[in-house]
């Protein structure tokens, strides 16, 4: 392999093969990456190597705003590392012929193009295409004019601009509804890439020190409030969380909180659990102990809420969403919190995101106990909202899809999940993964195959019946089934039960996108 800078290779050249890697199909389902890919590659070709930063990159193509900081937010880095990825994929396999290659050295991110062996060229060769371009008659004539290199020069503005518009029209088509192939969930108003993107504020309540979840976000020690007291509980155990510590913490009585905010839209998260009414406390259980209300702005957010009601039992993380919340004309969140009972309401965190006018984020968790970047630029959270299972990982990897890591983890057995939504319709994707003959058993690999046939419910309607999945993925071991319309109960969430038939049930991601 022979390094060659773009003056020996010819700028045509260059963009052709550039053109051929954003039309191929690794890039096709990509489109993160090829926006990428294009916007360093036009950089490079415009004489501007040194603007490309990992700050430029994140502020022009992931628009992370003028505030962008690369120490707390990695997006550039793993996204870079995405496109490496996919640029060695792509030449293993569609573009292993071509006799130009492009490559995102390690550590940086200006663009390089390398002629490959046997394809060598001395300095100073203009290599051509990969496909034969026609070349109008008398073309190496016609260079010798002054007046043509300004031609040429204007013709290859209007090549960059058309490359431009054919990209953004490529981008801008609508996506593909999903079918049983394994494609990702994706719909107009699900554009997020990356973690959200803003100013965020996470404060643990009755915390006296920050904390760090397992999808790596981190919580602040308690802050803004007024009253109330800190209290921290001695449960050993909290249902549908990865995080016991982040509920053992908690602001209880008549409080209030007051946050400042930039001007715009958020999504307001409120995390609850109840460490104190519950069956050895009172005998029976813990419904109708604590009553409150929750007011943003002095105006209700809830009412009568009993968060042990709310979440099925005690003991048990409880979250509420509320989207298109705005800070007040003073630039604060005023959050009031009261009981209505004559006991203390009680509150274990806040969390505030950037909001999408109208509907809330979209939703994708993964069965693994950390978070992960797919090949489409999607972040996904780690398991969360659950309840029963076991969570087992594998090492061989599965066929049928282009990301292969995004399947090397399960829940399986008889399991639950109470995903908190706000009022609305939400299409959900469920990801499995089989192994077919030598799928082994959840409790270590290489043992007796394990039956995995199963039903999986939303909210107590079907969505798959004697769903048997070493069936299903007949061809490749991905399989992807999607429901549309399904609506949240009283209680804000989508309740997916997996029930097994014979067997267990089995699970590898859930996405849930509004729309």
């Amino acid at each position: 392999m022979m390094l060659a800078s773009p003056e020996s290779i010819g700028l045509e050249a260059q963009r052709v093969e550039l053109e051929a890697v954003l039309q191929s199909k690794n890039f096709a389902r990509a489109p993160t990456l090829a926006h990428l890919l294009y916007y360093l590659c036009e950089t490079l070709f415009a004489g501007k190597a040194c603007e490309i930063k990992e700050y430029s990159i994140g502020t022009e193509v992931f628009h992370r705003g003028p505030s962008f900081d690369q120490d707390s937010d990695s997006i550039v880095r793993v996204e870079a590392n995405r496109l490496r990825k996919r640029l060695a994929e792509y030449y293993a396999g569609e573009g292993a012929s071509h006799a130009l290659h492009i490559t995102i050295p390690l550590g940086q991110y200006v663009p390089e193009f390398e002629l490959c062996a046997p394809q060598l060229a001395p300095p100073g060769l203009v290599l051509p295409p990969a496909a034969p371009i026609p070349t109008p008659p008398r073309w190496k004539q016609l260079l010798s004019h002054r007046w043509a290199l300004g031609l040429i020069a204007a013709l290859a503005i209007l090549m960059i601009a058309v490359g431009s518009v054919r990209f953004f029209v490529r981008r801008q088509k609508p996506p593909a509804q999903l079918a049983t192939a394994a494609q990702p969930l994706a719909l107009a108003a699900d554009a997020q890439v990356g973690p959200p993107v803003g100013e965020e504020v996470r404060v643990l309540a009755g915390a006296g020190r920050s904390f760090v979840d397992h999808a790596g976000k981190l919580w602040s020690a308690d802050a803004w409030f007024t009253g109330g007291t800190a209290v921290k509980s001695t449960v050993q155990y909290i249902w549908r969380t990865q995080d016991p510590d982040f509920y053992r913490t908690s602001r209880q009585g008549e409080f209030r909180y007051d946050i400042p905010l930039k001007n715009g839209i958020y999504e307001l998260r409120l995390h609850f659990a109840e460490t104190v009414y519950g069956p050895e406390s009172t005998g029976t259980g813990g419904e109708g102990n604590r009553i409150m209300s929750v007011r943003a702005n002095g105006k209700p957010l809830l009412n009568h809420f009993d968060a042990v009601a709310d979440a099925g039992a005690s003991r048990t993380a409880d979250v509420k969403v509320f989207p298109d919340v705005s800070p007040a004309h003073d630039g604060q969140l005023h959050l009031e919190f009261a009981a209505e009972n004559g006991k203390q309401a009680i509150l274990s965190a806040i969390e505030i995101l950037p909001g999408i006018k109208g509907h809330m984020r979209s939703v994708r968790l993964l069965a693994r106990q950390t978070p992960y970047y797919s090949n489409d630029s999607h972040w996904w959270s780690p398991d969360s909202y659950f309840e029963g299972g076991q969570l087992a990982a594998y090492t061989t990897p599965v066929t049928g899809t282009d990301d292969p890591e995004l399947y090397e983890a399960e829940r399986w057995g008889n399991f639950s999940y109470a995903i908190p939504v706000s009022p609305g319709r939400y299409a959900v994707a469920l990801h499995f993964a089989a192994r077919h003959g030598d799928w082994p058993s959840p409790t270590s690999e290489g043992k007796t195959a394990v039956a995995h046939i199963f039903n999986v419910f939303c909210n107590g309607k079907v969505l798959l019946e004697n769903f048997d999945l070493a069936k299903e993925a007949r061809q490749v071991d991905v399989v992807i089934r999607k429901a549309t319309g399904l609506e949240p109960n009283a209680q804000g969430k989508l309740f997916l039960s997996f029930v097994p038939v014979e067997g267990y049930a089995t699970v590898t991601g859930i996405e849930v996108v509004p729309q």
